[in-house]
């Protein structure tokens, strides 16, 4: 790939010879300006004072690591449109979800080649950072079965004939077999962009440092992680301690039993085959996330218009005033319903604000009775085929109205449309649901409903990824934000005995 000479890049790892590895290569695809950072701190005080174009970031740096350093990146409005590249180890799925939420550009597993590299520097360049809507586990679907090669490579390093002609025989019909009889030889093919995916290392080779040999590979990106097994008629404890520091994965002593080392040497490609598809998975799941942002955009572009034309047309009819009273009540709840899609689609955008630490509340007073009444005339008209009974219940007792709260009037409208419509959602047919309204210290929402959230959903029902075994009750956790946004709390009760579920909400009052 050909780097335009324009594009600046940061390089973030802790090793100094990785660094200027990934730099080199860098300057001979065309890159000019290369700079380096050994941790997250030193990269966020270049990312301050110099223009940047892309992150090449190791995800195992310390004290701060690649991912705390993309969350960094990311919550700051100077640095947040910046291609973040993350390099790593790191097979969870959670570290995986963590990265891709946090707007990560591209994902490299180790061990690359710099031709991998080139081409996620290209994938990240092509999809500048959408800001406009979270990313949530549900639009992350990774392939379950990707084609890979079907032969891998072992590179065997023996100066004697007799052993990789043995070693031939075993493996020729299963990899791919390369022979190196020096030192200099292994170097050169492990760090070609073409590396192998196992090494069978011999260390009774004389004249050679079979130790520093593997050392200088472990100071190369492409060859920082191949697996390697060392083959020895003897080794000490001492050798062996050496060979582990150096990441040795095994040790297999002369002379060799051909069908337990035939079953060794699988059992790592094994590993490499999990590697490959580990890669796959990455890439695919940005894949989805990219063409969830493409199908957004133009959802929320092409969902606008109509909905105000719907909006216009329904005010227009409200006019003309030609209507009875069943009918001029459906165009009321017309327009509603069009307003409240509006407000889904702008909400939206102030969701990922908020969830990356960008949102700033500007609090105004929120009629909340006015809001709910609004909202509970749509959920029995929406709910009309359960037969449901919806009641709102006004603590007046004292005699006054309920007081406005302070608040985002758009944020009270969506989260209470959220709790109501998945209450009303999850109720069986003819069952009741009950939103109150008191006045304490603070306006305190109640939301009842016939149903309990499953026990093992009950702890972490905020939380942004809930147990699969029961999406239904997914959706609080964007619920949660825009109540914490509003500097307000949200609590969920649940009653085996009454087979009740209760949401509650408390909201600062507007002193007037």
């Amino acid at each position: 790939m050909s780097i335009s000479v324009a594009t600046i890049f940061l390089v973030v790892d802790s090793s100094e010879a990785i660094r200027q590895a990934l730099i080199q290569k860098l300057r001979a695809s065309g890159a000019q300006r290369c700079l380096e950072a050994s941790n997250g701190e030193e990269a966020l005080v270049i990312l301050h004072q110099q223009v940047i174009d892309v992150i090449l970031a190791d995800s195992d740096i310390s004290p701060m690591s690649g991912l705390d350093l993309l969350k960094m990146v990311r919550t700051d409005a100077k640095l947040c449109s910046i291609a973040f590249v993350m390099i790593t180890n790191e097979s969870s799925r959670k570290y995986s979800l963590d990265m891709i939420e946090y707007g990560v550009s591209s994902v490299l597993v180790k061990p690359y080649t710099f031709d991998g590299l080139a081409e996620h520097i290209e994938k990240a360049l092509k999809n500048p950072l959408k800001t406009a809507v979270p990313l949530t586990v549900k639009n992350v679907i990774p392939s379950a079965i990707t084609k890979l090669p079907e032969l891998f490579s072992i590179l065997v390093v023996d100066n004697a004939s007799n052993e990789w002609e043995f070693l031939s025989e075993l493996f020729e019909d299963k990899y791919q077999l390369l022979v190196a009889q020096n030192g200099w030889n292994v170097i050169e093919i492990c760090i070609s962009d073409v590396p192998p995916d196992l090494v069978l290392l011999s260390v009774d080779m004389p004249d050679t440092d079979v130790f520093e040999m593997v050392r200088q590979m472990r100071e190369h990106s492409n060859s920082q992680h191949i697996p390697v097994i060392f083959i020895s008629s003897s080794m000490s404890d001492t050798e062996k301690l050496k060979g582990v520091n150096l990441g040795a994965v095994d040790f297999i002593t002369k002379p060799i039993d051909a069908d337990i080392f035939k079953i060794r040497v699988q059992n790592f490609m094994r590993y490499v085959e999990l590697h490959k598809q580990l890669q796959s998975d990455h890439d695919e799941m940005l894949e989805n996330v990219h063409l969830r942002e493409v199908i957004e955009n133009i959802t929320h572009h092409d969902l606008k218009a109509p909905l105000m034309k719907i909006v216009h047309l329904a005010e227009t009819m409200l006019e003309d005033g030609a209507f009875n009273g069943t009918q001029l009540e459906q165009l009321k709840m017309t327009k509603e319903i069009a307003l409240q899609a509006i407000q889904t689609v702008n909400v939206s955008t102030e969701l990922y604000k908020i969830e990356t630490g960008n949102f700033e509340l500007n609090p105004q007073p929120v009629k909340i009775d006015v809001i709910l009444q609004q909202l509970v005339e749509i959920a029995r008209e929406t709910f009309r085929d359960k037969n449901l009974t919806i009641s709102i219940e006004t603590d007046t007792s004292n005699g006054d109205s309920m007081p406005a709260v302070l608040g985002d009037s758009a944020l009270c409208y969506s989260l209470f449309h959220n709790l109501i419509n998945n209450a009303c959602e999850y109720t069986d047919e003819k069952n009741s649901v009950t939103v109150s309204m008191n006045n304490e210290d603070l306006v305190k929402v109640t939301i009842k409903n016939q149903g309990v959230v499953p026990i093992k959903l009950r702890k972490p029902f905020f939380e942004k990824y809930l147990d699969s075994i029961s999406t239904k009750w997914g959706g609080a956790y964007a619920t949660k934000l825009m109540v914490e946004a509003q500097h307000s709390k949200i609590a969920l009760t649940v009653s085996d005995t009454e087979n009740l579920t209760t949401v509650t909400v408390h909201l600062p009052k507007f002193a007037e």
